[in-house]
């Protein structure tokens, strides 16, 4: 039987992985300043600046909430096509446990 993905396993272990690559991006352009991509993280992330603690803190929750976004668009299409319209019930008894 098909199994569905679910949504808050996923939705939390893709904002943590986003919000960890955020910081570790953010320590490697304190190490090597000539490599910084801290312009990217202006344009991708609104309102950080760099660097002080709170635009950090503001980067770490934009994270977090961009790989909810992506869960919440990704998971119910990834299950849908697994399951094929009209059968929703394939996925949804295995996580009835």
């Amino acid at each position: 039987m098909k199994q569905g993905i679910s949504l808050v396993a996923m939705g939390h272990a893709t904002s943590l992985f986003l919000a960890i690559t955020f910081a570790l991006c953010v320590a490697f352009d304190l190490v090597f300043p000539g490599h910084a991509m801290y312009e990217a993280w202006r344009k991708l992330l609104p309102g950080f600046e760099w660097i002080s603690w709170p635009t950090f803190g503001l980067g770490l929750i934009e994270s977090y909430g961009y790989g909810w976004y992506f869960a919440l668009i990704w998971v119910p299409l990834y299950n849908f096509f697994l399951c094929g319209p009209g059968r929703h019930e394939c996925c949804t008894k295995n996580h009835e446990k």
